[in-house]
């Protein structure tokens, strides 16, 4: 690892400043997937500034149903707040879906958003990358991919964001609230991650400098009935072949209302899959119709030989979560 200096923020000001005035600077909280990174060389920062004391570990259940989450929230406490669990039960699923119990106690909300790649090509320092090294190359491509991405990549990477939280939270229409050297701003959690086009080493719209200071979920639809659910090599600590976070709600005549569907393991960021929603809206809820407008999502697919099996475990996981969640919503009075 390289050596390093260490820095102790005292206000968010303060922290933002640190780190804009030095490109090799970087944030430090929970230092879960950072301090792995650093000791296999891909990340080397020359000075890290602590932020773990910073007043940004608040939960805020607002008295309209939203709740705004705290940059420094563990993934344990966030997932184990009984109000959350109980207006968003689709993130918490989604968070207790990731990593163990140990890093989930370590782990921030914000370090969580800003996960890298797990693809082994990145993270092997001795082989081209070009997230890691642009215009090295990306030997994933004729290498090994099979869990890597279907939806959004490009020539120049493949790679996927491993992060359950933000799948979850895609499908709630989260925000983020951002302080840098401009002041704040807020940016759409479904805006927040960028596909890798020709820039795959840019994985989100932050500039360097800039400070995730929370989380904003807006209420739930009344009635919303939602799950997440993982497909993963193991029971055990495993990041997602693919996952699926939906939200539904059906209107009086039992015909669909609100749809949103998200997934996980398959693109380099979180995918809302918007052309499935507007042909779900107004429809039947049946696992037929869910099917067809997963699969009409999936035509965007580019998969490759090792990984084009997730078009059709996409898809057929996507239709089963829907059918039962429509199952639930049409009878409520029924316990999961």
């Amino acid at each position: 690892m390289k050596p390093f200096a260490y820095q102790r923020a005292g206000g968010v000001a303060e922290a933002v400043t640190a780190v804009a005035a030095n490109p090799d600077t970087a944030f430090l909280a929970g230092g879960t997937n950072l301090v792995d990174l650093m000791k296999l060389g891909v990340a080397r920062p020359s000075t890290l500034v602590d932020i773990s004391g910073l007043p940004l570990g608040g939960l805020s259940h607002r008295p309209d149903g939203g709740t705004v989450i705290g940059a420094t929230v563990t993934n344990a406490a966030l997932a184990g707040d009984p109000t959350v669990r109980r207006r968003f039960p689709v993130l918490s699923e989604a968070v207790l879906a990731g990593a163990s119990g140990q890093l989930r106690n370590a782990a921030t909300v914000a370090g969580n958003l800003l996960q890298r790649t797990r693809c082994a090509y990145f993270q092997d320092v001795r082989k081209p990358c070009n997230k890691r090294e642009p215009g090295s190359g990306c030997p994933a491509r004729a290498g090994a991919h099979r869990d890597l991405g279907i939806l959004g990549v490009s020539s120049a990477c493949i790679a996927t964001q491993p992060s359950d939280m933000a799948v979850g939270l895609a499908v709630l229409d989260a925000a983020v609230t951002i302080h840098g050297p401009d002041g704040p701003r807020s940016v759409a959690l479904r805006d927040f991650h960028t596909l890798p086009g020709d820039t795959p080493q840019r994985e989100t719209v932050l500039r360097h400098g800039d400070l995730i200071t929370g989380i904003v979920l807006p209420p739930a639809p009344a009635g919303a009935v939602m799950h997440y659910r993982k497909v993963r090599d193991r029971w055990s600590y495993a990041f997602a072949v693919i996952s699926v976070a939906a939200l539904l709600t059906l209107r009086a005549d039992g015909r669909i209302d609100q749809v949103r569907i998200a997934w996980g393991g398959v693109a380099p960021r979180p995918w809302r899959a918007t052309v499935a929603e507007d042909l779900l809206r107004g429809q039947e809820p049946t696992a037929e119709s869910f099917a067809r407008a997963a699969r009409a999502e999936l035509r965007q697919a580019t998969p490759l030989p090792q990984n084009e099996f997730k078009v059709d475990l996409t898809a057929d996981v996507t239709a089963a979560v829907l059918t039962d969640l429509a199952d639930r919503a049409r009878n409520p009075e029924v316990t999961r």
